[in-house]
């Protein structure tokens, strides 16, 4: 068991499966750029090092020409469409009341403002102490940046700090930034990146987390 006062959760294929409002999202943006949309498998693997970077690769390498439009076609439909088909994973609502007297925060690579409203419908944004989105200091993870800054704002011993995600930067962020570390395997991430990364610990259900923190 951990000693543990500090839990920064991911968002997006960890406390959220949100892949088919960010793949009808990126199709209607490839419809309303002349481009033949996607699977939601394929987009769903660009998802998790933010929005500029996930719309660069939905429009491949000979479309950069076409990289402003898609961008603000994509914000503007997904601000409005983020929530039509997205839920908690089974057992998020459960380990956030369980942990409910623990230090939570959210450090996500999406944008700030979908973060705030994806936790506000699904009705868990009390839970939270902090949400840092991919567009609040300009860096993402797996930088370090957003965990060194969470935890200096909260003032937590990195020694008493756990971060939970679904992807290899999650795991390298954590790395970088001095803590303990735990991957969950069935969010968006592939399981092969995120054991190459070593975390701390893996767990195919949130649930086991309770075995994990004290």
């Amino acid at each position: 068991m951990e000693y543990i006062d500090l839990i920064i959760f991911d968002l997006d294929g960890t406390l959220i499966d949100s892949r088919r409002d960010i793949a009808n999202a990126v199709n209607h943006t490839l419809k309303e750029v002349g481009l033949e949309e996607k699977s939601v498998s394929e987009i769903s693997s660009y998802i998790g090092t933010g929005v500029e970077d996930l719309i660069r690769r939905s429009l491949g390498k000979k479309q950069d020409s076409l990289f402003k439009k898609a961008l603000s076609v994509f914000i503007e439909y997904y601000r409005e469409h983020c929530l039509d088909n997205t839920y908690l994973y089974s057992g998020v609502k459960d380990v956030l009341e369980y942990f409910k007297n623990k230090r939570k925060v959210i450090v996500t690579n999406r944008r700030y403002e979908t973060a705030i409203l994806a936790l506000r419908k699904l009705g868990v944004y009390n839970y939270f102490e902090d949400v840092l989105g991919g567009d609040d200091l300009g860096y993402l993870k797996p930088s370090s940046c957003l965990l060194d800054e969470v935890i200096h704002r909260l003032n937590i011993e990195k020694e008493r700090t756990i971060i939970v995600g679904d992807m290899d930067v999650d795991i390298l962020a954590g790395k970088r930034a001095g803590i303990t570390t735990c991957a969950v395997t069935y969010g968006i991430g592939k399981k092969g990146d995120i054991l190459k990364t070593k975390p701390d610990y893996i767990i195919d259900n949130i649930l086991k987390l309770k075995g994990i923190i004290n």
